[in-house]
This record gives structure tokens, C-alpha cells and sequence, in this order.
């Protein structure tokens, strides 16, 4: 889908002031608190570069309660990880019947574990590369060292509740799986083996929800020496980013293809980002992850595709804030009387 077509598709901006107050939230308690900080003061800035009445609501310092004391009429989720991405702080604003952006409690919570994305992927018949799960239980020195007799040299060893690539190791050797497993451990009391897809590695954003979604444009990432690590996606300018992905054409329309079904199959709305592999055997894409709260830096990706597609930042900004939304809304809340309430 060229740029002007993406365009086309979107639907018009309310006004500005239909927004009314707006919390965005950041930081939060996660390890990804420091990522989260340098996405909400982006997003923050965008907003009220447009007139928006925009605020910074740390959700680490402050209790969430506050949100209703002080007014804001929606919040825009900029937090990652724990306690921000994986349903909690939704389900919160969907009891104090405070619109947010992004999927709702039940999308966010599976994709946030990447094992229970796996199955429901799997289940709709979609492309993941081949797992195991270590539960606490099965974490012995020969459970861990048979995951590499299953998968195959080199996998991943990884957190399945964690992002940004936080406690990641590839393994090339069988010595080093209890390292990489000790590492993974420090974030996840669940250990999540996958096997290694050798090829290029893309992500692609969705906007929208339902038979509206939309695929953004794919990019393909290029790493020093393949390591797209929390050091290379955040703080470094090695990684090389295209975008356009100069990939034959009905092989992007197939991967945004694929990922619009894990978006869809996951439940999401609003807006996320498919994170995959294209193997270089045969071409054929592979599901990592879905980031229903992506990264929104400098560095970020979204962004990126967005800007391919004939979207600045700050239209991006207010696109995802105008399609916040609970996954129950007000009209659907039952009242509850005051003897009710007594009794």
C-alpha cells in the first residue's frame, strides 16, 4: 500500500479540544523506566506542540487515583513493560471509566507474554519460530541444557514478560546456556527458549482497530554484527534502519498481511508493533512479538514508518491519542444505587 493510500485511509482528527485534559502516562515501576521517560516527553511535547492540554503523570511516583481527582478525560499509555503494557494500568482506567490508548486488558495482558502470544498465534494457524517454556519448576541444570538439544544452536534465551530486548542472550554454545539463562532469570521466573531465526530482521506498526487496521510501512533493521540489543535500539546511531524496506513488493503486502491477523487475532486497537524475522532460507516471515505500547523516542520505530507513510510525529502522537477508548464504555456500566451500596 503506497504512502497516499495509507493517507487515505485514516479518518479525520477531531478538534483539538474534544480531547480535553490529558494525562501522559511515564516512567511507571518496570525495568524499561528509563525508555519509558524518554517516550512520554516526546509524546508530551507533540501534544502540546499541537494544544493539546497535555500533562506527565508518573505512574511510578503517583498513585492512579489521581487521575480522577485532578480531571483528565483520557490518558495516553507511554509506559513499557510491567505494570503499563501488560493490562494492569488498563484495567485500572477502565474501573475509573478514564478512556487510554492503545489495546485493551485482555490484548495487552497476552501479548505481553510472549509464550501465551506464541499459543494463541500457533492456534490461528500463524508463523513463530519453535519454543520451550521453563517454568520454576523445570529450571535444572539438564532442563535447561535439553532446550538447546530441542531448538538447535544458536537460540534465544529470554525473559517472556520483559522488552526492549532486556535480559536477551543469544546462545552459540551449549556453555553458554546456564549464563544466559541466569541473566533471563534476573527479570522472569519463567524462562522462554526460542529457536533462532538467521536472516533479516523487520518490524511493522498498526494503526486502527477491527477491519479498519492498518499495516504502516515495513523496515527492516540492520544491526552491528546482527545485535539489535537495548544498547543499539536506544542509545547508539550504528543500527541501520530502511524504510522503505526495498523488499519486493508482494512480499511486504504479505508480511503486513501476516501481521494485521496477529493484531487482529491478539484483539488489539488502537495501535501497535509486529516484531519479526524473515528467514533467508526460504523467505518465509516469523512472528516474534507484538509491542502493544512501542517505543516512541528518537530512535523509535513507529515513528519511523509513520513518517514513510506521510506521518510527522505529532499527527502520529494525536492519531493514537484520538482512538483512545475503553474496552467497556460508560454506556455499558451499570449504576449502582445507593441502597444498593448500603446493603
Amino acid at each position: 500500500m503506497s504512502a497516499q493510500d495509507i493517507v487515505s485511509r485514516l479518518p479525520a482528527l477531531p478538534p483539538v479540544a474534544s480531547f480535553g485534559k490529558v494525562a501522559v502516562l511515564m516512567g511507571g515501576s518496570s525495568a524499561e523506566r528509563e525508555i519509558s521517560f524518554l517516550s512520554g516527553k516526546g509524546v508530551l511535547a507533540a501534544l502540546q506542540s499541537r494544544g493539546v492540554d497535555a500533562h506527565a503523570f508518573d505512574t511510578g511516583l503517583r498513585p492512579l487515583s489521581d487521575l480522577q481527582k485532578e480531571g483528565f478525560d483520557r490518558c495516553f499509555i507511554a509506559l513499557h513493560g510491567r505494570f503499563g503494557e501488560d493490562g494492569t494500568v488498563q484495567g485500572a482506567l477502565e474501573l475509573m471509566g478514564i478512556p487510554y490508548t492503545g489495546p485493551g486488558v485482555m490484548a495487552s495482558a497476552i501479548a505481553m507474554d510472549k509464550v501465551t502470544t506464541k499459543r494463541v498465534w500457533l492456534a490461528d494457524g500463524l508463523p513463530t519460530p519453535r519454543y520451550v517454556r521453563l517454568a520454576p519448576d523445570q529450571q535444572s541444570a539438564a532442563q535447561i541444557a535439553a532446550a538447546a538439544d530441542t531448538l538447535g544452536l544458536p537460540l534465544i534465551v529470554k525473559p517472556p514478560r520483559e522488552g526492549s530486548s532486556i535480559g536477551v542472550t543469544k546462545v552459540t554454545d551449549r556453555a553458554q546456556m546456564a549464563e544466559a539463562a541466569a541473566l533471563s532469570l534476573r527479570y522472569d521466573p519463567d524462562l522462554l527458549c526460542e529457536e533462532f531465526v538467521t536472516g533479516e530482521e523487520i518490524t511493522v506498526p498498526v494503526l486502527g482497530s477491527g477491519a479498519d487496521a492498518i499495516a504502516l510501512p515495513v523496515i527492516r533493521i540492520r544491526a552491528p554484527e546482527g545485535a539489535y540489543d537495548y544498547q543499539n535500539k536506544y542509545f547508539t546511531d550504528d543500527v541501520q534502519y530502511l524504510c522503505p524496506s526495498e523488499l519486493p513488493e508482494e512480499e511486504e503486502r504479505e508480511i503486513q498481511r501476516i501481521v494485521l491477523a496477529a493484531y487482529r487475532t491478539l484483539g488489539c486497537r488502537g495501535w501497535s508493533r509486529a516484531d519479526l524475522m524473515i528467514r533467508a532460507s526460504d523467505r518465509k516471515p516469523f512472528l516474534l512479538e507484538m509491542n502493544t505500547s512501542p517505543g516512541m523516542t528518537s530512535h523509535s520505530l513507529v515513528p519511523m514508518s509513520a513518517r514513510a507513510a506521510g506521518i510527522d510525529y505529532a499527527e502520529l502522537c494525536l492519531r493514537i491519542l484520538a482512538a483512545a477508548s475503553l474496552d467497556y464504555a460508560a454506556s455499558q456500566r451499570r449504576v449502582v444505587e445507593p441502597e444498593e451500596k448500603a446493603a
